[in-house]
């Protein structure tokens, strides 16, 4: 019977765990799925990081180029990201050129590096009008179930973090660049971002970190951003009903509790 509730009226099914405070995983409402992380998995990359949120489960490598910085910004360098969904990850997607929802991620993950500085892109100039880095940070689904943005930027972060650029000096007499591979140095990581996303039932009920089917089936999505010094660094709404100040806050104040237990476990993979 439960299976065909499922199926024919999900919306039901769901509504009939919400109203016992709990979920059809058998989590709380304000619970988050186990979230593991695996650090420099990729070799071939600058630096590397593997999250899963529950099923979901995401990759990040770092790839840096030496460019030349644009006219308008003679003295920053680049950090372009760039969020894949390949059908691999989901009977949802399919091949061909990004989907909305991975030109929406990527867009969104754009503006939490611009809005809280995680690198500031003065850093990444080796010679101002001359020589810049760019960083691309290629961000990959292997599994989707729900709350891509989550894990985006916490693999991001821990990417960022991992990452080493080999020392480059331009020679004054030949003007080209000169690479030390053997001298290598971490990125200065200024601040750091956690997302938490929450999705909205009937108005006036709120879960913390929704899966695949709970996304598709809620009036609305929220995500919001901070840092580690309790500060909002970008809120993302797409549509749906409008939340109260006061669920908008309680929202926030759940965000700067995750903040506190993700930064603790990109702190405590960094370390291994």
């Amino acid at each position: 019977v439960t299976c065909f509730v499922r199926t024919a009226e999900p919306l039901e099914y769901h509504r009939s765990f919400l109203k016992e405070n709990c979920r059809p995983d058998g989590r709380e409402l304000g619970e988050f799925r186990p979230t593991t992380l695996n650090i420099g998995s990729i070799n071939t990359a600058e630096g590397s990081a593997l999250v899963k949120i529950g099923n979901t489960t995401v990759i990040c490598g770092i790839k840096a180029e030496l460019a030349l910085p644009s006219s308008d910004a003679p003295d920053k360098g680049y950090i372009v990201p760039n969020v894949d969904l390949p059908p691999l990850c989901s009977s949802r997607f399919r091949p061909g050129p990004p989907g909305e929802q991975a030109q929406t991620a990527s867009q969104f993950i754009a503006d939490v590096i611009d809005s809280s500085n995680i690198i500031k892109k003065e850093d990444l100039c080796i010679e101002k009008s001359k020589l810049c880095w760019v960083l691309y940070c290629d961000i990959m689904c292997l599994d989707y179930d729900g709350n891509l943005l989550d894990a985006c930027i916490i693999t991001l972060l821990a990417a960022l973090k991992n990452a080493q650029l080999p020392k480059v000096t331009i020679n004054k007499e030949t003007d080209l660049a000169e690479v030390e591979l053997q001298h290598k140095r971490h990125l200065q990581i200024r601040c750091h971002p956690v997302a938490s996303s929450f999705a909205v039932f009937d108005d006036t009920v709120i879960i913390v970190d929704p899966t695949a089917e709970e996304e598709s089936l809620c009036r609305a999505l929220l995500t919001a951003v901070t840092d580690e010094d309790d500060q909002l660094c970008a809120l993302h709404k797409p549509g749906g009903i409008s939340l109260s100040a006061e669920k908008l806050q309680d929202c926030i104040s759940r965000a700067v509790t995750r903040n506190r237990e993700i930064s603790k476990l990109i702190d405590k993979c960094s370390e291994m």
